[in-house]
């Protein structure tokens, strides 16, 4: 399948779309401009000593490319250990930094969503209690001239 086709299957058949009842962490992404967010939830195993992404899902309040970023990335990360899944989100922001801040807004959510996700079940390994990071995207969704009639 190539990657026009694989976007559209992205786009009309959203993958890891919904909750996962007693994840072991959750992350959000979220823009502080618009409201959007991600909530990533995660199923973690150990194995070797490394946490390994059993299961993944998101939720979105957000536009259709959210949800389309947010099928791919849990798509890559689903069955990865968390070295890899830094892989994938070292990966993913490092592409927005050639695309406009407006489209990489979408992608970068759901990018740190994972991260604050990863880094909640870190956490709740030396304290069982500790609660859910929001991390905020450094993009904007606005484009240049949106952003210059809101000034």
């Amino acid at each position: 399948m190539d990657a026009n086709a694989q976007l559209i299957e992205h786009m009309m058949n959203p993958q890891n779309y919904g909750s996962i009842e007693n994840a072991d962490a959750q992350g959000i992404g979220k823009n502080p401009q618009n409201g959007e967010k991600v909530l990533i939830h995660l199923k973690v195993k150990e194995e070797a000593g490394k946490p390994v992404i059993e299961d993944i899902k998101f939720q979105a309040i957000g536009c259709t490319t959210t949800i389309v970023a947010g099928s791919i990335i849990t798509t890559e990360a689903k069955g990865a250990d968390f070295d890899r899944a830094e892989d994938i989100i070292a990966f993913t922001l490092g592409m927005l930094d050639k695309v406009p801040p407006e489209e990489a807004a979408c992608s970068e959510m759901v990018a740190v969503a994972l991260k604050a996700a990863m880094d909640v079940y870190i956490a709740r390994k030396s304290d069982p209690d500790y609660p859910v990071i929001s991390y905020k995207i450094q993009n904007s969704c606005e484009t240049g001239e949106e952003a210059e009639e809101n000034v």
